[in-house]
């Protein structure tokens, strides 16, 4: 397999995770008429059920695939995410779709997971983060199309057709990677799962006070994500009625909100990542004070829709400049377990911020206010733990 094929590859398994949710965002007004038209706000549930699943299997491909290889875990995670799309798609209730949807999310881990793993045995350092870039190149392309093909299939055949899309989508991967790429994880190379090693792991994570600042203000980033993802589609359709068009506004946001990688990159050399990760937080409380200051006056039309729209870029882009950078500062003091931290980290970020997004998300009343005061609040915690890891690290380092 070349470079460009597996750059190619690993970007579409990647691509599982943002294709699962973005693509659903237009199908929610459907899905709330005809499964819980009672209770529409409910339906946002399929978004945050899908992270919740995802976040939990992420904390065990990693070392799944450590102890049986590469392939087998991509590929069972394959089955689990296919069958869990059928099921999605024959549902007749909201329960059924739920449960169906954290099963998929369960699936999406194993591509999500393991394709960083097979970068990782194929490639190191600088050749390593190269690869890694194309790769991200390539991703960012999916939010700024998957909301688009979402209302295309809807449009044609309605909001069943998705979870149509997602069983050809894993079968293409899936088949893709049994085919071409050879196992990147040799038998002389593998971990046996033992629960004492990930009991110990999760201990010394809990003892160090750095990573535990860190994954908090990971957690309440993912929250911030979470939440804006499963409202955005709702205060589109309800607030301002731009239900139609709302795909066009979100790939444009995710395109101008790609640009955070790029600034990243440039300033997390000269400022480093804390500097970088408390102004970016900083931003965001300003910006949503602005905001909740503009909707509490009561600016309405095209003005507030504009408003809004700039404010959900600074989300994004906050996000942008955050999720990384956390992602490195919690793993910066864990390097000699790694790929077990990195498990963990993740997935205990990825479910605590579902728990924080679902009530959230609940409390939609027609308007952006809870979505703004609750990425307002998740930031202004955020910030506060980044200082108390200043404090910490500063107390830390006169005591050496």
């Amino acid at each position: 397999m070349s470079r460009v094929e597996l750059v190619a590859l690993i970007a579409m398994m990647f691509s599982t995770i943002a294709f699962s949710i973005d693509s659903m965002l237009p199908a929610l007004p459907e899905i709330a008429a005809e499964l819980t038209p009672e209770a529409p706000n409910r339906a946002q549930l399929i978004l945050t059920a899908f992270i919740g699943g995802m976040g939990i299997g992420t904390f065990f491909t990693g070392p799944l695939s450590d102890a049986y290889g590469r392939k087998p875990v991509i590929l069972y995670g394959s089955v689990v995410y296919i069958g869990a799309a059928i099921v999605a798609w024959q549902a007749r209730s909201l329960e059924l779709l739920l449960a169906a949807r954290f099963v998929q999310g369960l699936g999406a881990a194993a591509p999500r997971v393991v394709a960083q793993a097979v970068i990782r045995d194929i490639f190191a350092g600088r050749e390593m983060a190269r690869i890694m870039s194309f790769v991200l190149i390539i991703f960012g392309i999916v939010p700024v199309l998957a909301p688009t093909i979402g209302a295309g299939l809807i449009a044609v055949a309605g909001w069943r057709a998705v979870f149509v899309a997602y069983v050809l989508f894993a079968l293409g991967f899936a088949g893709w990677m049994a085919l071409r790429l050879r196992e990147t994880l040799p038998p002389d190379r593998r971990r046996p799962i033992r629960l004492s090693l990930l009991r110990a792991a999760l201990a010394e994570l809990l003892s160090l006070p750095s990573v535990v600042y860190a994954t908090g203000v990971l957690t309440l980033c993912f929250g911030i994500l979470f939440t804006t993802l499963s409202m955005v589609q709702p205060v589109y359709d309800i607030t301002f009625g731009r239900a139609d068009s709302f795909p066009y506004w979100f790939g444009a946001i995710a395109v101008l909100a790609g640009s955070a990688s790029l600034l990243n990159a440039i300033f997390v050399m000269r400022l480093g990542m804390r500097r970088l990760i408390t102004m970016a937080l900083g931003l965001q409380i300003t910006l949503s004070s602005a905001m909740l200051i503009a909707t509490g006056v009561g600016v309405e039309g095209d003005a507030a829709l504009y408003l809004f729209v700039a404010w959900q870029l600074g989300v994004f882009f906050q996000i942008g400049l955050c999720i990384g950078n956390l992602n490195a500062l919690a793993l910066e003091p864990v390097g000699h377990i790694a790929g077990m931290a990195a498990s963990m980290i993740n997935a205990l970020g990825t479910v605590g911020a579902v728990v924080l997004a679902i009530p959230i998300g609940l409390a939609f009343d027609g308007t952006p206010l809870p979505l703004v005061i609750g990425v307002l609040v998740q930031a202004v915690l955020a910030f506060g733990l980044m200082l108390m890891l200043r404090r910490t690290e500063r107390r830390a380092a006169r005591a050496a």
